[in-house]
């Protein structure tokens, strides 16, 4: 290995390209990427109004940031809700099913809710009924689930716009809502050190998933 240090090296490419390909924060209250609504609001919400600056994206991020790239314009749709445009971008369609693709540190034993929520807002706004996620580990291990589109599910998605877009409007901050990404947020001690409280309210909870054993 020499005198080589390649752990800073593999460091210094992700901060390469976390910098090239870092995504954009949307300044227009009326429009909302439906990948904010889908997981924790209050992640959303702080990432627009009092954002922390992250080193360097995590590896699923990177991946998504990719993956949106590489997109063709028949995969993004947009869905007006009220006065606010609701917009969603799918990795892939293959015979008319909708394809998202989750890279996971390793693979759930079940659909996580945030990406059910994802994939079924995709089914709408892009007039698909079958969809497909597929996550993949990083030691190759890989589960996929299918979703069919579902009606109250998509109603929740636009619950869930009309709030982010009113807390952003009148700047009051989401409540916590507990999730698998907390510890690696870098909003984490706005939440759990200087309130030093946290709610029972979840993503889970909203779609009658149980907590899933650690």
């Amino acid at each position: 290995m020499g005198d080589r240090n390649y752990r800073r090296i593999i460091t210094d490419v992700m901060e390469r390209l976390s910098r090239d390909i870092k995504p954009e924060i949307e300044k227009d209250n009326k429009i909302i990427h439906f990948s904010e609504a889908a997981r924790c609001l209050r992640r959303s919400y702080f990432d627009r109004v009092d954002p922390i600056e992250q080193r360097g994206l995590r590896f699923s991020d990177l991946f998504r940031e990719v993956m949106k790239k590489l997109s063709y314009d028949s995969l993004q749709g947009e869905f007006i809700v009220d006065d606010i445009k609701l917009q969603i971008y799918a990795d892939m369609i293959v015979d008319d099913v909708v394809i998202v693709f989750r890279p996971v540190p390793k693979p759930p034993e079940r659909l996580i809710p945030s990406d059910a929520l994802y994939l079924n807002a995709c089914l709408w706004i892009l007039n698909k009924t079958d969809g497909l996620i597929l996550y993949f580990a990083e030691n190759g291990d890989e589960a996929s689930f299918s979703l069919v589109r579902d009606n109250k599910m998509f109603e929740e998605s636009v619950r869930r716009v009309r709030i982010l877009n009113n807390l952003l409007v009148e700047k009051k901050i989401p409540v916590i809502e507990p999730s698998l990404e907390c510890n690696t947020c870098q909003y984490y001690e706005k939440c759990y050190v200087k309130e030093k409280k946290s709610s029972n309210f979840s993503i889970e909870s909203l779609l009658g998933f149980k907590e899933q054993e650690e």
